[in-house]
């Protein structure tokens, strides 16, 4: 057994099924050892959607999910996907080729300190220097990636590493994962006074607040103190306590749910990061409490600074506040939550009654949510859908709707789609982005067709980068820089094997998206769509957010 062959072997007892990668010469050691594996290699077209494959697998599972590059651009071509995971909490492996120890301070084809590089995108970067370190740089990237706030970590393997012999090593129990405990039984009495002295307290669940390892704890704790809660873009949703719901929170402070933070007199932050919704839009210049439950310390904020930090596994410290009293909330207050979610459904609803071509996005959305169950996954891209989209999508469990509200990068919703269809084949997958962000990824359509991977995918086009745009209108008055032009999206998926629409009229979506669904090819489904009202979803916003 060479080095690459037990990284292989090893990724194989840790549980990992699928790889995704672009070969090349120095990591040509790992693709040849995945011949002799149960790992299903899902051969890319560009590293980037590798990585952005390796992290849909690592948010869906809450175990790693693995990519492979090459040296020099391989590898920089990771970067992207990798910031991403780390900045949203997803559990990804990356191990990038690298020249043979000999040329490493060479000036030779594709030497690279891809170490350095790789640090502030990832939780642990470092190379395997000896195939006797191959082991513990391999394990301690695994648990690095999968341990507290999960993120990315990158292995670096040199030629030479990986085709050395290692032949004394056992595969098993290296990234090993372990588990935190509660907070300290004082600290979690301290935590439930503070919230049972509230009166108006509210709860804002955050992306790891969403992991499917805590969905009972959650609903259990939430239910149980009768606390109105609101969502992150990236966070549960209305399936942890329906009645309790009020909506989702970030970006701009202009939400239905917003007006119920505004009236708070204490927030319990469940799994939150400050980078889903900044704490100086929302928590300047206010006294009220806060509490955080999450895996790790927050960083120090003036806007965000927790009185009581309840640190450790956050399903056991929610059983544990759920054994503690709970407040005595303000009845007015838990109706204006009521009302909070009234005020989003009622948004929606006008969607049935919006005829035309271009379509307006809230008739998008009462089509969706026609063909949407709860075993279908939502993959969102970046731009004005994404406010859309994570303002009145619905969720039915832990992790249904993916969205990069973190890097908020371009391009994820092709690639995640992709994944999610690999790991559940039988189950329905939407992926949704605009015009421009669809370009960004679009040649893995010949990987999706090639491995067999089935979904829709909605392209809201109006031949612009249009969350720029309106942004830009706002703020200077004029815009620059976000006209696009024009593609034949339906010639586009012919183009691959795919099956390709255009919609012709409102009337018409909700046939079209049936007929989709039904398709053994993925599809794509071109909406001309109407962002006049968008400067609506910049409405009341605070002026020193704009200026």
């Amino acid at each position: 057994m060479n080095g690459a062959a037990f990284l292989i072997k090893t990724l194989e007892e840790h549980g990992v099924t699928h790889v995704f990668g672009v070969p090349g010469a120095k990591i040509d050691s790992v693709f040849n050892a995945l011949l002799d594996s149960t790992i299903q290699l899902v051969l890319c077209r560009h590293e980037q959607n590798a990585a952005f494959m390796a992290q849909a697998v690592g948010r869906l599972t809450g175990r790693i999910g693995v990519c492979v590059a090459t040296s020099g651009p391989g590898v920089t071509n990771l970067v992207t996907g990798l910031a991403t995971a780390t900045t949203e909490g997803d559990p990804v492996l990356a191990i990038g080729g690298e020249v043979p120890l000999d040329d490493r301070f060479k000036q030779t084809h594709q030497s690279l300190d891809a170490v350095s590089l790789m640090g502030p995108a990832t939780k642990f970067s470092q190379s395997a220097l000896t195939v006797h370190d191959l082991p513990e740089v391999l394990g301690n990237a695994i648990r690095a990636a999968e341990s507290g706030r999960p993120g990315a970590s990158f292995l670096g393997l040199p030629k030479d590493i990986g085709l050395a012999d290692l032949t004394d090593t056992s595969t098993k129990g290296w990234g090993q994962s372990y588990s935190l405990g509660p907070s300290q039984s004082f600290v979690l009495d301290q935590a439930a006074q503070k919230i049972q002295a509230m009166r108006k307290p509210f709860m804002l669940l955050g992306m790891q607040a969403s992991s499917k390892l805590y969905s009972e704890d959650l609903i259990t704790y939430v239910r149980h103190s009768g606390i109105p809660y609101a969502s992150t873009f990236q966070g549960p949703g209305s399936w942890v306590a329906p009645e309790l719901y009020a909506g989702r929170l970030g970006l701009f402070r202009n939400q239905p749910a917003d007006s119920l933070l505004n009236q708070a007199d204490g927030v319990i932050c469940v799994g939150f990061d400050p980078v889903e919704y900044d704490p100086s839009i929302w928590n300047t210049g206010n006294p009220r409490s806060i509490v955080s439950v999450d895996v790790k310390p927050t960083d120090q904020d003036r806007a965000f600074l927790p009185e009581i930090e309840l640190i450790g596994d956050i399903g056991q410290n929610l059983q544990a506040l759920s054994k503690r009293p709970v407040p005595s909330v303000d009845v007015v207050y838990k109706e204006l939550a009521a009302d909070r979610k009234a005020e989003l459904q009622a948004t929606l609803d006008e969607g049935s009654t919006m005829k035309g071509s271009p379509i307006h996005p809230l008739r998008v959305l009462h089509e969706l949510k026609q063909v949407v169950t709860p075993e279908t996954t939502l993959c969102l891209d970046v731009g004005s859908h994404y406010i859309w989209m994570n303002r009145y999508a619905a969720a039915d469990h832990a992790r249904q709707v993916l969205v990069s509200n973190g890097q908020q990068t371009l391009g994820v919703a092709l690639p995640w789609a992709i994944a999610s269809s690999l790991l559940n084949p039988q189950k329905p997958v939407i992926s949704v982005s605009g015009d421009g962000g669809f370009l960004f990824t679009a040649t893995e359509l010949e990987t999706a067709v090639r491995m067999g991977s089935r979904f829709v995918h909605l392209i809201w086009n109006s031949h612009s980068y249009n969350m720029v745009e309106f942004q830009e209108q706002a703020h200077y008055g004029r815009v620059s820089g976000i006209e696009l032009g024009h593609y034949d999206v339906v010639k586009f998926a012919e183009a691959f094997g795919c099956r390709g629409y255009d919609v012709k009229s409102a009337d018409s979506l909700g046939d079209i998206l049936r007929e989709s669904l039904e398709q053994t090819v993925p599809v794509l489904i071109n909406i001309p769509i109407d962002y006049t009202e968008n400067i609506k979803l910049m409405k009341d916003i605070p002026q020193e957010f704009i200026h």
